[in-house]
Order: structure tokens, then sequence, then C-alpha cells
């Protein structure tokens, strides 16, 4: 462990995914000074388990502290998968296992009853809606005071204040980014508001670590924490992506299309909604093609020896649309999308090959849906994500 000096600031960001944790911790010139990540997998198999989360993100901080002398962290921020949401009671002890972003409610009451009331703008209609599943949680658990997306739970164990979320995770639970508020028609699907954190703008400071969190991993007691945004968002900004028409595909369990623009864009239609970044917009979308149909297809080392056997001058012509299942959000938005991989060539690197071209397909559409609906022309694109 490397002691720092006291004016030497370091900070700290900490990613929650679907599969895993990581966390790296850097300096002022964003120079890299350690980092770690532990497989959700290594605590258990549901992922929806709040506490498999906790003792993943314990892992990874005893390993960074191994690394570094984390009291010379200045500040940290959590980004997390975007829609998770938990029912929990007012000191944040969960009640239920989570309900993940990619869970889709078949109540068609609740669906009917946001429906009615919701703009056709807001990113909150359809099964795989967060508010569609925050009702949800609250008609399974009526004894539980507090609705936290994934994000705003981990800060809250940070920090001890269970009662905040950022602009981004809030989005797709109904929040209005333009007015920058909870719009008065969620009482009206049957939520009960009073469930609902208090939301400030990503990058604003939350608070302080708790006296235990600190003494338990190292840190100063004045550590600040900044309010994150969601997975997606966070892959943007880390690729350094700053200008209008700047794009970034993330290639992750799923696969998402945001494009940086000056004004917000919301076509539910098409899956498609914008996340605020101070005075500019990140829109886009998910589509759920990715890097789970690798995985169901091949195995780590599988995919490596594939791809170096693969021609891309020599497009396939398969015409796959690569999914696991029926359903997809972006760029088309409807749950009984069919998945598209036969035929199957009976080499698997044709095969893998024909995966890699139907999902650049679907990026290549992606950014073309975002500019006929009024986004900024495309002017980079760069991709991020274990599966790029």
């Amino acid at each position: 462990m490397s002691p720092r000096s006291s004016d030497a600031a370091h900070f700290l960001g900490i990613d929650c995914g679907t599969s895993g944790i990581r966390a790296v911790v850097v300096d002022t010139s964003l120079n890299r000074v350690a980092d770690s990540q532990c497989s959700l997998n290594t605590h258990g198999n549901n992922r929806r388990d709040s506490a498999i989360w906790w003792a993943a993100l314990e892992t990874v901080l005893i390993e960074l502290g191994q690394q570094f002398d984390l009291s010379a962290v200045r500040a940290l921020a959590i980004d997390a998968t975007s829609g998770t949401v938990l029912a929990t009671s007012t000191e944040g002890v969960p009640v239920a296992d989570a309900l993940m972003y990619n869970d889709t409610v078949d109540d068609n009451s609740i669906l009917a009853a946001i429906a009615n009331v919701a703009p056709n703008t807001s990113a909150v209609h359809g099964a795989s809606s967060a508010l569609a599943r925050a009702i949800s949680l609250q008609q399974q658990h009526p004894t539980a005071t507090r609705l936290l997306h994934q994000a705003d739970w981990l800060v809250g164990k940070i920090s001890g204040n269970f009662g905040l979320s950022d602009e981004s995770n809030a989005l797709k639970t109904g929040y209005d980014p333009v007015t920058r508020s909870w719009p008065g028609w969620i009482n009206d699907t049957g939520l009960d508001a009073s469930w609902l954190p208090k939301v400030i703008a990503a990058g604003e400071v939350v608070g302080s670590v708790s006296q235990p969190f600190a003494s338990r991993f190292g840190f100063g007691t004045d550590t600040r924490i900044i309010s994150g945004m969601t997975d997606g968002c966070a892959s943007f900004l880390a690729t350094g992506a700053s200008s209008l028409g700047d794009c970034v595909t993330a290639l992750g369990t799923t696969m998402t299309m945001k494009l940086l623009c000056d004004k917000p864009l919301f076509e539910p239609q098409f899956g498609i909604y914008s996340h605020r970044l101070g005075d500019r917009w990140l829109a886009g979308g998910a589509s759920n093609s990715g890097g789970n149909v690798l995985a169901h297809f091949f195995k780590p080392d599988e995919l490596q020896r594939l791809s170096a056997l693969i021609e891309p001058l020599n497009p396939t012509d398969l015409n796959y649309y690569p999914l696991v299942n029926k359903g997809e959000r972006f760029p088309h938005n409807d749950p009984e999308w069919p998945p598209r991989l036969t035929p199957r060539p009976s080499e698997d690197h044709v095969f893998l090959q024909g995966l890699f071209e139907g999902m650049a397909s679907i990026e290549a559409d992606g950014y073309q849906r975002l500019v006929e609906l009024g986004a900024s022309s495309p002017t980079s694109i760069r991709s991020v994500g274990g599966g790029a």
C-alpha cells in the first residue's frame, strides 16, 4: 500500500453492472493508480439480491485498500444499472429482491394505469418500465417505505442517507428532466409518491462517507460522495466524448447507443429517451442484443479463438438479428420482436461473424433512427464495454 500526502487528491469511481462490480482510483491527471473488480457470482447466483451487490463491493474495496491508501480519496461516485429498483424500509433495509432493469411486469392493470396518465414522451411506458416495476414492488410489499434505484441504495450504504437519487437513474421511474421534478401524474398511477427519493443533478455533492464506512475501508470521513448516473451514461463520459454529435456504443450484456445533443429527444415508440447532462442531453436507447447473445453461444476462450478466424471484409450476408429471447427495446420497441439466428453455418467462426454483423446493423439502425427523429448528426462513434 502506497501512502499519499494529504494534498495529493485522488478520486474513486465505482461501476455496478449486471455481472459484477469494478472500481478505479485516479489522480487529478486521470492516471489510474489502483483498480479492482469482482464478479457477483463470487458471492452468489442471485443478481437481484442486494446483499450480493454489497458483498462484491466490499471485496473490491478491500482489494483496492491493499493497493492504495484510500484515505487519499477526496471524492467517489457510483454508476449502476438503469432502471433496477429496490423496495426498502426507511433505514434502507431491503424487504425483497430487486427487480432488474430488464425484468418485465405482466400485470396489465399496472401498465394501463401508467398509459392512462403518463405523457407519451415519458420513458415509463411498456412492460419493461421501471415505474411499472416500482408499482409492482409497492403492491407486493406494502410495508416498505422507500423505492431506491441500485445506485441509490449503494450510495445509502456508504453515506447512511437512503433518501437520494440522481436525474439519470430516476429518469425511467418517471422523473421529468426538463422540469427537473417528479411529475404530479405519478400519484395517479397507483404509486405512493412518498416512496420516491429526492432527486439531485448528476455531479452534485451528496454528502460524505459515514464513519462506519470510513473506518471499515480506510477512507477519510471527509471523503465526499458525488451523485452518479446510470452505467450507460457513465460509459459515455468515460470515453472522453464531450462534443455535440459524439456517439458511444456500449457493448456489455446489452448494447446501449447514446448521442450527445443540444436538445432532449423522447420517442418512446422507438425506445428513445434522453438523459440530462448539464445543459446538454444524451439521447439514445438500448437494444437487447449484445454480449448476452455472444455468451449464450460461446465461452470467452472460444470467442477469442474464433474472432481471429473471421473475415470482416467478406460479409456472411446471414442477416441475423441477434437476441437470446424475443423482445426488443431499440431501435425497435416491440416485446414480440423475434430473434433471427438461422441458418447456422457449420463453421463456428462464420456464425460468430454473422452475430457481429447483426449487432453492427442494429447499431447503424439505432443512430439512423436518432437522426431521423431530430438528433444531432453523428460526428464520431466510440465503442466501450466488455463485449467491445
